[in-house]
């Protein structure tokens, strides 16, 4: 897939104010300072699109960006940063949960993992919740560049052995640098392979 046009077009923490239409919409979340951000602007092929912070947890908004007129990428709060307030770590809750289970609009979401990182309980627990409510989702690992040649996959290997002692089968699982752009052709070729599952059943 070729991205030829991505624009900004609205940011809100209300679903009821997100874009009116039946474009598909794919969402990006995971645990705050994942690299969702970059990993956003790596796959639209524009530094900046989506405003990268060194401070975990400062995506608090819904942000909607336009790709070729025909979809849109979803830039969703992060969740799990344990420096909030209580009240703010609630609202942040409530606007996820209202996107992810409310939001008619959403074809697929993609939980972001950082791979250097072993099986984190705040994310299997998370990953089986979407499970429990038959959210259709996708897992990227993050900074594969951080990592040796082995040492990433050893790690991805781990998360998946975890994830099969309670589940059947696995989602769909992508590996991804935003440094050296792996995985950027192998994530745009799944979100384009879904967008003509969608046309054709019109």
């Amino acid at each position: 897939m070729i991205i030829k046009k991505a624009e900004f077009e609205i940011s809100n923490t209300d679903v009821a104010k997100c874009p009116q239409g039946n474009l598909p919409e794919y969402a990006f979340i995971g645990r705050s300072n994942v690299g969702k951000s970059s990993l956003i602007n790596m796959l639209c092929g524009r530094n900046g699109l989506a405003k990268t912070s060194a401070t975990p947890g400062k995506t608090l908004l819904i942000n909607h960006f336009k790709i070729n007129d025909a979809w849109y990428i979803v830039d969703l709060p992060g969740y799990g940063y344990a420096a909030r307030s209580k009240d703010s770590r609630e609202q942040l809750k409530r606007i996820i949960d209202s996107y992810i289970l409310g939001r008619e609009q959403m074809t697929n979401l993609f939980v972001l993992i950082d791979c250097r990182h072993k099986p984190q309980k705040i994310d299997l627990e998370f990953l089986n919740w979407l499970g429990e409510h038959g959210v259709p989702f996708s897992i990227v690992f993050t900074k594969l560049d951080k990592l040796g040649r082995e040492a990433g996959p050893r790690n991805v290997a781990a998360y998946k052995e975890e994830l099969l002692k309670s589940w059947e089968e696995l989602p769909p699982i992508f590996m991804t640098s935003s440094a050296d752009g792996r995985g950027r052709d192998e994530v745009l070729g799944y979100i384009d392979q879904i967008n003509k599952q969608i046309c054709s059943a019109k």
